[in-house]
């Protein structure tokens, strides 16, 4: 991904709200399960990781995009924002070049 799309898609989460939160129990195959199938119909997602989760939200950030073998385009405070480019016939998001 290059620093152009990554700004792009930045941009686009701007406005999100967070569809999901990480608390106290972590990661859990149900949340990871739950943050696949959204991607696979967003596209592009924003995880807020709560006070009461001790791990590290890019350490969360990096194992939710290996497991979902999404990319992360942002970890900032403690919010991530995950992308995964959609199949060809249900594109949301056109990246620019």
């Amino acid at each position: 991904m290059t620093s152009k799309q990554r700004a792009y898609l930045k941009s686009l989460a701007n406005n999100m709200e967070p569809i999901f939160q990480v608390g106290k129990s972590s990661l859990t195959p149900e949340l990871t399960q739950g943050i696949s199938e959204a991607l696979a119909a967003r596209e592009l997602i924003k995880i807020s990781v709560l006070k009461n989760c001790f791990d590290d939200p890019k350490e969360i950030a990096a194992i939710i995009a290996e497991r979902t073998r999404s990319e992360v385009v942002q970890v900032i405070g403690k919010k991530i924002i995950l992308y995964k480019e959609g199949k060809d016939n249900k594109k949301k998001i056109n990246l620019p070049m």
